[in-house]
């Protein structure tokens, strides 16, 4: 890693002279441009998509628009380090990978790819409870990465918590439960191709490998066999999504494991204080990226007001919308002690691989970086002082 993120940008220029560019852009949409190049657009769609007319997608992104950062000049500011600790786990900076499925359908090595170049660059990995890969191949192919893992509650109690006890095992470091996606969105882009991955045996690594979900399966059928996997097709379909999920559901989880448990998909204040009061040990600020609720209310405006119920009682992270380092700086701005970021190390997969994540990653933490050092701060904390409403409009915090 380089002794400062920002330094890759001296790296780019130095290869320009040499006839030399990157073959992925630094630019959030023109990436977006060039990874659509590369995915079917059955598979494009449901990655980039939204639900509805995409006006929750939008909102996401002009959330950002709102806020602007007044930079502190000539201040002897101590040295910057971009370092956090979250609930156990040591991380370069405060982003970590946010959970996105099918990432094997995207690029051959998957999930394994982005585990690799996360603990690489020192950064937390959130594997995706649809990943192509099991849990512990993801952990197997990354010895010594920092995993949280991603829990969409199943039906079937006692499945989610094997689940969770082989993530334990495997090594991961905390279970981020994701609670607003307990029936898929209204996606008219996916209903217009006639595409659902998981109708065709896709992101069931996990399940496959878990012991529990295997008993269920028909015991006459040869394991990995068309018709096994259609009948585990059919057998997911079952007990994805826990329709009759209440806040005493973090209760028993925690029973089932001794590593923090964090609530993903709060866009309320009165829902982060309902989780806290059951035990959560962080709580994810997010709208599912804008797949779940056309017009639900942008991520980053929720975010302000619940950073403030909360109040420091337990970590706050950010989700959705977040495309660059900039929009970083702004998320730890408004209050969030870490932001995941999504579709563009997904898309930085899709274009090349391993190379194409740690292009991205390494892009938005080194704009990271450049915007605080020209902003005068130094910490999270000094952010907090420079995030200001935009001309025209009205504080939210």
């Amino acid at each position: 890693m380089a002794e400062s993120w920002y330094t890759m940008r001296d790296e780019v220029f130095a290869d320009g002279l040499r006839g030399r560019v990157p073959r992925l852009p630094a630019d959030p949409a023109r990436l977006e441009e060039v990874a659509r190049q590369h995915l079917p657009a059955g598979l494009w769609s449901f990655v980039a998509g939204g639900a509805g007319g995409g006006r929750t997608l939008a909102a996401n992104r002009a959330a950002f628009d709102k806020w602007e950062l007044t930079p502190r000049m000539m201040h002897a500011a101590q040295p910057l380090t971009l370092r956090t600790e979250l609930l156990g786990t040591s991380m370069a900076a405060p982003v970590l990978l946010a959970p996105i499925g099918l990432a094997g359908l995207a690029h051959p090595d998957g999930e394994a790819a982005a585990a690799r170049v996360a603990r690489e660059l020192g950064l937390t990995m959130t594997l995706s409870n649809s990943s192509s890969l099991s849990l512990e191949e993801v952990a197997g192919a990354a010895p010594g990465a920092g995993l949280w893992f991603q829990l969409h509650p199943p039906k079937d109690d006692e499945l989610g918590a094997s689940i969770v006890r082989r993530a334990e095992k495997a090594g991961y470091q905390a279970i981020v439960v994701t609670v607003d996606s307990w029936a898929r969105g209204w996606r008219p882009a996916d209903l217009d191709h006639g595409y659902d991955p998981f109708l065709r045996g896709h992101g069931m690594g996990t399940f496959l490998a878990d012991p529990l979900f295997r008993r269920s399966l028909p015991a006459d059928l040869a394991v990995g066999s068309e018709l096994w996997l259609a009948a585990a097709a059919a057998r997911w379909r079952a007990v994805f999504g826990h329709s009759g999920l209440s806040y005493e559901y973090f209760d028993k989880l925690r029973e089932a494991t001794d590593l923090p448990v964090l609530i993903k998909g709060v866009l309320h204040p009165d829902d982060a204080e309902q989780a806290i009061a059951h035990g959560v040990s962080g709580v994810v600020v997010s709208n599912h990226g804008g797949r779940q609720l056309d017009r639900s209310k942008a991520a980053l405006d929720a975010l302000p007001a619940v950073a403030r119920q909360v109040a420091g009682r337990v970590p706050v992270l950010f989700d959705s919308g977040t495309r660059s380092g900039a929009d970083v700086a702004i998320a730890l701005g408004l209050g969030a002690d870490a932001v995941l970021l999504g579709r563009p190390w997904l898309y930085g997969l899709a274009i090349d691989g391993a190379d194409g994540v740690r292009h991205v990653l390494r892009c938005v933490l080194a704009e990271l970086e450049l915007t605080m050092l020209m902003s005068g701060a130094a910490t999270v904390e000094d952010l907090r002082h420079m995030v200001s409403p935009a001309p025209g409009r009205a504080d939210e915090r």
